[in-house]
């Protein structure tokens, strides 16, 4: 999801969105404890999509105040 989706999205869709991302960041780290990761970048790019939503989800929350 890149970041106009992110904006266009419902805040359910987001939501939903925010726990996939981090059921897959879970799923990474358990990879690279493991050993079974081949591209440890990913993890870095999923921190920074969580990272992302959650601004726009803050961001959304505060053009409503």
């Amino acid at each position: 999801m890149d970041l106009k989706e992110m904006r266009a999205a419902s805040a359910e869709e987001k939501r939903k969105e925010l726990e996939a991302l981090r059921e897959k960041q879970f799923t990474l780290r358990m990879q690279k404890a493991t050993g079974q990761i081949r591209d440890t970048s990913e993890i870095g790019k999923v921190r920074r999509d969580i990272a992302r939503l959650l601004t726009v989800m803050q961001q959304a929350g505060a053009d409503r105040s």
